[in-house]
């Protein structure tokens, strides 16, 4: 494990209270949005590797909403804005999930399904990611985590390929290259 400034991909052991902060920012995302169409059939999740215990992470908690129809990006920036979050634009133009996720899978789904929004925490250490209800991704990322709770060996190859790119990627301006290449092991596993 990289430690330090240096290292924008660098790792933490899981920290317990990473849950209770999930919780806690999805109830402000949940009452933000509140009235809008879709919102009371939405899915609010705590995702990514802080939703997973003994689990190493960046000590940034990801947050999805999976919501139809998605809404406008004016839409959201002016409630979650009042919640403490602000779009996110990427650190670079072809940062990947910013503002689509990469087609995956094999289900037969229209293009605008693959649309999302990308928001960041005020004060940083969050990410909440809005998708539409019927994102293959949405799916996929509640799927990943599940099965990262349960099979011990599946968590254990990740850690250790998630400490191998920690290491790789210290230095880089931003963790994009982490992050793609850690996308390929959803699909080796099958999420």
């Amino acid at each position: 494990m990289t430690s330090g400034p240096d290292n924008p991909a660098r790792l933490s052991p899981h920290d317990p209270t990473w849950a209770e902060t999930a919780q806690s920012r999805l109830d402000d995302v949940s009452r933000a949005l509140a009235g809008l169409p879709g919102a009371d059939r939405a899915h609010f999740d705590h995702i990514g590797s802080t939703a997973v215990a003994d689990l190493d992470a960046k000590p940034i908690i990801d947050l999805q909403v999976r919501i139809v129809p998605l809404p406008s990006e004016e839409e959201l920036s002016l409630r979650l804005g009042a919640a403490g979050f602000r779009r996110a634009w990427g650190s670079r133009p072809d940062s990947p999930g910013v503002f689509r996720d990469i087609p995956r899978g094999g289900e037969p789904v229209p293009d605008e399904v693959w649309e999302k929004r990308l928001f960041v925490s005020d004060g940083g250490g969050v990410i909440l990611h809005i998708r539409r209800a019927d994102s293959p991704w949405g799916r996929a990322t509640v799927s990943f985590r599940d099965r990262l709770r349960a099979d011990p060996v599946a968590r254990e190859r990740y850690q250790q390929l998630k400490r191998r790119l920690s290491v790789e990627n210290a230095g880089k301006a931003d963790y994009d290259d982490y992050t793609r290449a850690k996308t390929r092991f959803f699909d080796d596993l099958g999420a």
